[in-house]
Order: C-alpha cells, then structure tokens, then sequence
C-alpha cells in the first residue's frame, strides 16, 4: 500500500476518541496492512529470516513473531554447554560451515554467490556476545558483516546487541575484534540480570507504524537480563534512530541510572546496506501481548530497510552477458545466480527499433524466469512483460517496445530441499545451487531505416 494511505490511517486514528476501542483496532489493522504487506511480498531471497542460536546463545528453536507474522524461518542451534547438553566438536564444525561457507557453499547460509543477502534478516540471539562473536571466527564476522553492508538486515536482542557495536564500555572504547562492528558504537551494559524492565515508546518511534502499544506509550514488564543501552558520550553514528528507553528507576551501573536510557535504536548506513535493530532486553519469546507486538514491530521496522537491488550491468545490443564466475573468482558483476535469486539488469531501448529479442540461456538443472518492466526493477509482480515457463532456455520476441531504460531481470526459481535435523535445517537435493547456476542474457533488435530525402 502507498504512503497515502498510511497518512489517511494515521489521521484516523489521531481523531479516535480512547474509549472507541473497536474503530481504533480497526484503524490500527489498516494501518498495519499498509505497512507489512509491502515487506512480506519481498521477491529476491531464499527466505525472511535466518536464527543464530548457535555456539554460546540460547538454543531458541521458536521465534514466535515470526509465526505470527507468517514469516518463512531457519535456524541454527548448538548445545547448550550444560553437562546434559555439551557443546561438541560437530557443533564448531556446522556453525562455521554455516557462517563462514563449505565446498558445497562457499559464501556460506547468509549469502548468495555474488555476496547479496540471501536471507532477509538475521536475528541473533541472547547469550555471551563476546564467545559467539570468538566462534564464529573472522571468516563467519566477515560475512555478516558482507550481509548487512549488502542489503540485509540484522535484529539482535541482549548479547546480539551487544555482539553489533564496536565494543562495551567496560572492554575498551576501542572496536572489539570479536565484535561486528556493524553499528559502529559503544554499547553500555547493565548488568541487571533476571529482571523485567518496562520500555517507554520514544515518540516518533517507526515502531507505531505497526502498533499502538496499547495507546500509553509504554511496554510493561519485557525480561532483561543483562543487556545494554546505547552509550551517548561516545557519540552514534549519523541517522541512529530512537525506539524505546527503558523504564526502571531504582537500580543503577556504575552510578549511572539506566532510567530512561535508550533501550532499543536503530541504524541503516545508506540506501544499498539493510538496516541494524538493536534492543538491551528479550521481547523475542512473548506469544501475546504488547511484548509479542514489540518484537513483531521490530522485526517489520528491520525488514523495511532491506538494501536496494544491485544492477549487474547495462545490457549492449547483440553482447553476450555471461553470469558463470564463481565466489571465489570475486567478480560479484558475472557471478552465478543462487537459489529464488533474481539478477537484475539495464537497457536503453532506442526510438523506432523493432524486432527486439531477448534470449535466457541457463542449465537444464534448474528453472529460470526472465521479467521486463519499465523504469524500474523487473520483479515478478510488477513485471509487465514475462517468460515463467518451464526450463532454464526463455525467449521475449517483441515486435515494438517504449523507448527508455527497461530493467530485465533473471529469477533463478529452484532451490535447494529441507531436512530439519537436530540443530537446524539440513539441505539435500540440487545442492549445485547453493554455489549458483551460470547462464548467459542478450539483447538483439532491428535499428529503424534512415529517411533518404
């Protein structure tokens, strides 16, 4: 829906007299609709949201917002490094097979062939940052890191909070090395443990894009244990963006009160990278509730700073574009196309051309899409001109098009099968995928002939 839209439904509900509680759910329903039916209809990823509840985070296996929302999910687990459930030798190995890349993967579960996101968000867990971040290894952070600076997006609670700024004040004001740093600020700990907190919704908060919080701008009663605020005297990165300070006034760190600190914020660096959403406490298994809508909330605001789709390149008429490097040969320009991936592409159609033709030709192995549209990237449901049939060999024969910049896109509509195992999502089939499937594009058509006077 338009941002029109979602300007009527604000003005609605600002006229909502409190005690008319049925018209105000319902304009909040509209006002929701407006806003998540843009982020759920995404096209370009192999699924919505990746859970790391790997080595020293929590072993969640549930993300109940995500259910909610009807959110595809995968996830990691690892032991949980008690006596009854030890961290192992098998859990190092798939969790740096899953964030650092394989043989069979080389760019690893986040991202595609060419670096591009391959999931829409990565939420990471509660637990100790300082120990995941170690284990994850520089290969698994660089990664992340790829993730986030090429559009995807990351929501960490507690210690995925903290394991995305540079540092805790108590280490050093200097960039931790086991730490991402993909929001590029100190982060202060609390060390208040085992105690819900209540959040105040900041206003202006892009949470009530999507809830009302009950209409008081509070948030009762969300388990905190050990989080973090953000630091302001070590200063936050240009466009860092308030949601909620924490509601708690009788304890304080370090003399410092955590009473209106900032308890949850977010940071997008610019239109190509995803948006970071960072929250001090645990919303994350609330199944009803403001604590549900909070986590919900946060979940949609991350999603709606998904980074905007790289162009490969200007197609030249009668070239041959070939996409069949690999991750290795660094080149993310002519790279192969991962699984549910589109690749998406220009050209500048002349005035008065005919005969205009553009031939797909990919691998029997695998189904590819090919989408036009004018003036703006070729998704399929906004594509005015298309080819889903079957196979990966696709040809749109035109007898006449709008001059002007057309964008064309290639969708790659296989993927890989799913075995749920024991600590995740264990793929089986067409692995070949997961390192991408080349194919090649071309652009032919017949010049107008010149008037002879």
């Amino acid at each position: 829906m338009s941002s029109k839209i979602v300007n009527i439904c604000w003005k609605l509900l600002s006229l909502v007299q409190p005690k008319i509680s049925i018209m105000k759910t319902l304009i909040m329903t509209l006002l929701f609709l407006a806003f998540s039916t843009g982020i759920t209809q995404a096209q370009g990823y192999y699924k919505d949201i990746f859970m790391d509840g790997g080595i020293k985070l929590t072993s969640r296996e549930d993300l109940p917002a995500a259910r909610r929302l009807g959110m595809s999910i995968e996830h990691f687990v690892s032991g949980k490094d008690t006596p009854e459930s030890p961290l192992t030798l098998q859990d190092t190995i798939i969790q740096q097979m899953l964030f650092g890349g394989s043989e069979i993967d080389h760019n690893g579960v986040l991202l595609y062939p060419d670096g591009e996101p391959r999931f829409r968000l990565l939420y990471v867990n509660g637990g100790k940052a300082t120990l995941h971040g170690m284990s994850l290894t520089a290969k698994g952070r660089e990664n992340i890191r790829t993730f986030v600076k090429n559009g995807g997006n990351y929501l960490g609670t507690c210690a995925g909070m903290f394991l995305a700024t540079n540092a805790t004040t108590t280490d050093s004001l200097n960039p931790k090395p086991a730490y991402l740093h993909i929001w590029p600020a100190l982060a202060h700990s609390t060390r208040l443990a085992k105690t819900p907190t209540g959040h105040f919704v900041e206003p202006g908060s892009p949470l009530l894009k999507y809830y009302d919080f009950g209409g008081d701008m509070h948030i009762d009663s969300v388990y905190h244990n050990g989080g973090g605020f953000a630091f302001i005297p070590g200063g936050f990165p240009d466009g860092t963006e308030i949601l909620t300070r924490y509601d708690y006034e009788p304890y304080t760190r370090d003399s410092l009160s955590i009473h209106k600190q900032i308890s949850s914020w977010a940071w997008k660096e610019n239109e190509h990278s995803g948006r970071v959403l960072l929250t001090g406490s645990h919303p994350e298994s609330y199944t009803s509730g403001e604590r549900l809508d909070m986590m919900s909330a946060m979940i949609l605001y991350a999603m709606e700073g998904s980074g905007t789709p790289v162009v490969k390149g200007e197609l030249v008429r009668g070239e041959v574009r070939r996409m069949d490097k690999s991750t290795l040969d660094n080149d993310p320009l002519h790279t192969k196309i991962g699984d549910r991936q589109y690749h998406h592409f220009t050209v500048q159609i002349p005035e008065g051309v005919s005969n205009i033709k553009v031939e797909l030709k990919g691998v029997s192995t695998c189904d590819l899409n090919l989408y036009m549209n004018k003036g703006n990237h070729a998704f399929a449901k906004v594509a005015t001109i298309m080819d889903i049939s079957k196979g990966a060999e696709k040809t749109i024969q035109l007898n006449s098009l709008e001059p002007g910049t057309w964008y064309i896109a290639v969708e790659c509509a296989s993927t890989v099968q799913v075995t749920n195992t024991q600590w995740g999502e264990h793929y089986t089939g067409n692995l070949t995928l997961l390192n991408g499937t080349p194919y090649t594009i071309t652009i032919t058509w017949t010049s107008p002939i010149p008037r002879i006077n």
